[in-house]
């Protein structure tokens, strides 16, 4: 596994300059609401995806009246050697991602190197948003551990582009269409059995991790839903070819994929509360880090981002449990409440890191 041992984080979000060196085991930030801390958290998860776990586009993390921002990490990679990884934007929208003073021809070659997993108050977001969110999520963890998946949906991607921009002028060359068609077929098919395998294996986890949390009071299971379930692309296409004429854009494929969550057999977006949609959400991640485990075949770095909030104490108390018990790697954690975060922290480790954040200035006190 990949251990973080200092971070420099510059004009991103609101943090202007920021330099800090980690615990390999559990980093702790505590602070008021939009202190930072939040942030922080991103820029880790930005070294390690080259984008943002929260912000729609890579300009929203610039900090407001400065030119681009500049991420730089150090990390100590499984076989021990010393890797510097740097990302930064320029106001114009260059991203350059360097490893060890060499860019990447391409940056999504960077994808997978340094595992993360993250869990942050956004999530709610898989449960009550739309099925993009859901999508989004599957190829976040897909694309760090299977290069074919990520190559695959890449490919579907621009087919998909280029089929629209077709549908949109009319379709003026149906044969060209065709080949768009026969070429969208087999990758369509692999991001479509990737998934459906990652479903299966991830969706008892996610019910045992539930059953831990909450205490085993409510069953927790997933539902993969696809247009590709019931037929090839040819036959969706032939199906939905008027409705796609009509609307200019193809209504029908793996880009309309979606997952079901459920409790005790009903959507938890419509019966679960806030602690236990909360409670669902950290399980799928928890299971999301299994997962990429098994895929990586080593542990992710692990972001947890408030997760404390909307819990009881019995179920704090479980997952702290769960954590300690299950091998994680490195751990960042941050909590409103210091006080909170270190009487729940020292029972893990005696090998952590404390930090206070004010104005996107952090400060070590521990």
């Amino acid at each position: 596994m990949a251990v973080l041992k200092k971070i420099v984080v510059q004009d991103f979000r609101n943090i202007a300059f920021q330099e800090l060196e980690f615990s390999p085991k559990v980093n702790c930030i505590s602070g008021n609401n939009g202190e930072g801390k939040t942030n922080l958290l991103d820029a880790v998860y930005t070294l390690s995806m080259t984008k943002s776990a929260l912000a729609s586009s890579d300009r929203f993390n610039i900090r407001y009246g400065t030119g681009g921002f500049r991420l730089g990490g150090l990390y100590e990679m499984a076989d021990g050697m010393l890797s510097r990884i740097s990302v930064s934007l320029t106001s114009a929208g260059e991203k350059k991602v360097i490893r060890d003073e060499k860019a990447y021809a391409r940056i999504s070659s960077h994808i997978g190197l340094l595992p993360v997993v993250m869990v942050s108050p956004s999530d709610s977001s898989l449960v009550n948003d739309s099925g993009s969110e859901r999508r989004r999520f599957i190829n976040a963890v897909l694309s760090q551990i299977d290069r074919e998946y990520l190559s695959a949906i890449q490919q579907y991607n621009r087919y998909l582009e280029q089929r629209n921009a077709l549908l949109r002028d009319g379709s003026p060359y149906p044969l060209l269409q065709e080949v768009i068609d026969d070429r969208m077929e087999p990758v369509a098919r692999a991001v479509h059995d990737a998934r459906k395998r990652f479903i299966e294996a991830l969706s008892p986890i996610v019910s045992e991790y539930y059953r831990v949390i909450s205490g085993g009071v409510e069953e927790v299971s997933i539902d993969y839903r696809s247009d590709l379930s019931g037929g090839t692309l040819a036959d969706i296409f032939r199906v939905s070819a008027e409705k796609d004429r009509l609307f200019k854009y193809t209504t029908a494929g793996i880009q309309r994929d979606d997952l079901v969550f459920r409790m005790n057999g009903q959507p938890i977006r419509r019966s679960g509360s806030q602690g236990q949609q909360k409670s669902f959400l950290v399980a799928l991640k928890f299971a999301e880090f299994d997962i990429m485990k098994g895929g990586a075949g080593v542990a992710p770095m692990l972001l947890l981002d408030d997760v404390f909030d909307k819990l009881d104490i019995r179920r704090i108390s479980n997952l702290i449990s769960m954590v300690t018990g299950r091998g994680f790697s490195q751990i960042f954690i941050t909590d409103c409440d210091a006080s909170r975060l270190s009487s729940l922290v020292d029972t893990i480790t005696d090998d952590r890191a404390y930090f206070e954040t004010a104005g996107g200035t952090f400060t070590r006190v521990g």
